[in-house]
């Protein structure tokens, strides 16, 4: 790393080669970490050289990151009492535990997000978290392919899925066949911010790329997008904090590399 990125010495680089990647990719973390993403036919020696000539935004990037992480506010572990808050679609709505006799727990959304629990299950925390994290994927979906049904329609192309995942360090992804990947924790933020994602997303079905055609027409299709970009840089590591898996941490506020 030290040869590659002099000032940046106490950097730990990883190197992963892609055989989906178009670009080259780098990703920057608080910690010092690079990620450093090759597509395949694409010579290491290419991809070091581009690099280098980064050094300056990943200079400007770190010192970016650890100021967001220190501002990001952390949710609190929710207590399953009655007594708990969950960002949907933008607002806080209350979290209650309603006991019932069923065989296993069931989620509502309604002006409350309810999770129905039999007596014995109403102790099990992991087991609510994993119910209540498997009804906001389902939402998600849900309000995912209304925006992809409509949207793509608007712009003109095809899609497949949606897939939605627990991306760590991504907002969404576009393969080259079309298929949209989305990340559930979406559901959590304002629908324009969902929306923006969407459009992000399809209209790499016209340019599989970030180049300023791809930036032009994601504006063509959302002219405040910019505003909904950063509200995700901002904000995106309170959203990992809610119902984190067990185990991993969320990742720190504007993880990315700058795609998204």
């Amino acid at each position: 790393m030290a040869d590659l990125l002099g000032p940046f010495a106490p950097l730990q680089l990883t190197e992963r080669v892609s055989a989906r990647a178009r670009n080259i990719r780098i990703e920057v973390r608080p910690d010092g970490n690079v990620l450093l993403v090759i597509p395949k036919r694409v010579p290491r020696g290419t991809a070091h050289a581009f690099l280098k000539s980064r050094e300056e935004w990943i200079r400007i990037k770190l010192v970016e990151l650890k100021s967001r992480a220190a501002r990001v506010p952390t949710h609190p572990p929710l207590r399953w009492d009655g007594s708990d808050t969950i960002p949907l679609r933008g607002q806080q709505l209350p979290l209650r535990i309603v006991l019932s006799r069923i065989a296993r727990p069931l989620v509502r959304f309604d002006h409350e997000v309810s999770v129905f629990c039999s007596t014995a299950d109403s102790v099990r925390t992991e087991l609510l978290a994993q119910t209540l994290r498997a009804a906001l994927s389902k939402l998600a979906r849900n309000d995912a392919r209304s925006l992809l049904e409509s949207e793509s329609q608007r712009l003109g192309v095809s899609f497949i899925g949606p897939r939605i995942a627990d991306q760590k360090s991504l907002w969404g992804s576009c393969t080259p066949d079309g298929l949209i990947s989305l990340n559930w924790r979406l559901v959590m933020a304002p629908r324009e911010a969902l929306r923006y994602v969407v459009i992000h997303e399809l209209c790499h079905r016209r340019h599989l790329d970030h180049s300023p055609r791809f930036w032009r027409l994601v504006e063509k299709q959302m002219d405040d997008h910019v505003h909904w970009r950063a509200y995700l840089r901002e904000h995106g590591a309170a959203l990992h904090a809610v119902l984190p898996k067990a185990g991993i941490e969320p990742p720190p506020s504007g993880l990315f590399d700058g795609a998204l």
